[in-house]
């Protein structure tokens, strides 16, 4: 069984994940808030969420041309990681 399995039992280091942005951040900014219509804001999302789906797009379960390729370098602990940081950015909601 994977790291990631149904449990997800294994916890990223939020400042290592913030070293390892080079390449999301193109799409998905430093600060997890989109630049590019087409890439989702990361910031504030649920860790395990991200950890699954960039499990499902490391593993080809999941389709997205651009995550495929980006997602398929990326170690067990760089997934961890890179989703504890997005995690860990504090978004302010403010309702109309």
């Amino acid at each position: 069984m994977a790291a990631f399995g149904l449990a997800g039992a294994q916890a990223g280091d939020a400042r290592a994940g913030r070293q390892k942005l080079t390449t999301c951040q193109g799409c998905h900014g430093l600060d997890g808030l989109s630049k590019n219509p087409e890439a989702p804001n990361l910031a504030g999302q649920i860790e395990n969420y991200l950890v699954r789906s960039l499990a499902a797009y490391k593993s080809g379960e999941r389709k997205n041309e651009s995550m495929n390729i980006v997602a398929k370098d990326l170690s067990d602990e760089d997934i961890a990681d890179v989703a504890a940081y997005y995690a860990s950015i504090q978004v302010d909601v403010l309702p109309p």
